[in-house]
């Protein structure tokens, strides 16, 4: 018996063993550190985006704790580790210049974090792709369309975000008007839309008419905006859109339709 606990004793042994408990220990520890100090915040988007950060900085943590166990481990076994650490930084050199694109990958990773472009959950077009972040790390960026489907983007290739999840949106609606509707007419019915628009939940008090925004083949069109809480800005544009149709309907005021006028000679047929 005591030669067993002889050998369970043994630095070879018994060392890999205490050096991955306490490893273990030590991420635990840390993560456990890190979302103490970055997952409280003042809103939803807030704690969102310390999440991301908690995430992606309990990861780089856990890198190197694992690289230094591995290290300590092959100490233990008489493994020269100074040779070992100075092999492994000429090997970085080399591994560097093969991999600079995924160097750029993990530079931008850093940018998009720490100058808050999205964080996971945010809605965001990105390259004309519009979906919502559900993973992020260091080398790429994950997005799922509303009807399903993912892309994948490496990080350095990410040159302009729109990110529709800040708090706040502006919908700018262009209503397509007949000339022959009398302008003061339209100006006071959609300025009661937009009054009617405020009452919708989550849109703000000073969504405000425009006026007359452009001169076009076969309709003016006629602007407002309606601002709103960024998350329901889709919902809240439909039923504003519902609203102009029904206010038009009931004050008789025409959308027309594309037309084209056909000139022969001086008549217009």
């Amino acid at each position: 018996m005591k030669s067993f606990f002889d050998f369970l004793l043994k630095k070879e042994i018994i060392g890999p063993v205490i050096i991955v408990a306490i490893g273990f220990l030590l991420n635990k520890v840390i993560k456990f550190i890190v979302n103490k100090i970055f997952i409280h915040g003042k809103n939803t988007y807030e704690q969102k985006r310390r999440k991301t950060i908690v995430d992606l900085t309990t990861n780089v943590i856990r890198f190197f704790v694992y690289a230094i166990m591995f290290i300590l481990i092959l100490d233990i076994y008489g493994v020269d580790t100074r040779s070992f650490i100075a092999s492994l930084g000429i090997a970085g050199v080399v591994i560097g210049l093969a991999l600079q694109q995924t160097a750029q990958d993990f530079i931008s990773g850093i940018a998009i974090i720490t100058e808050n472009y999205y964080v996971v959950g945010d809605l965001v077009t990105i390259n004309d792709f519009t979906g919502e972040i559900v993973e992020l790390s260091l080398k790429s960026t994950k997005i799922k369309s509303i009807s399903g489907e993912v892309l994948v983007i490496a990080n350095h290739n990410i040159t302009s975000v729109i990110n529709l999840s800040q708090e706040r949106a502006g919908i700018k609606v262009d209503v397509p008007t007949s000339y022959e509707e009398d302008s003061e007419k339209v100006e006071k019915v959609l300025k009661q839309v937009v009054e009617q628009a405020k009452k919708i939940p989550n849109v703000y008090g000073d969504s405000k008419y425009l006026g007359m925004e452009d001169f076009k083949d076969s309709a003016i069109a006629y602007s407002f905006v309606i601002f709103c809480k960024q998350s329901e800005r889709f919902d809240i544009k439909r039923r504003v859109l519902k609203l102009v149709k029904e206010f038009y309907e009931k004050e008789n005021i025409k959308i027309p339709y594309e037309q084209i006028e056909v000139h022969n000679g001086k008549s217009i047929v």
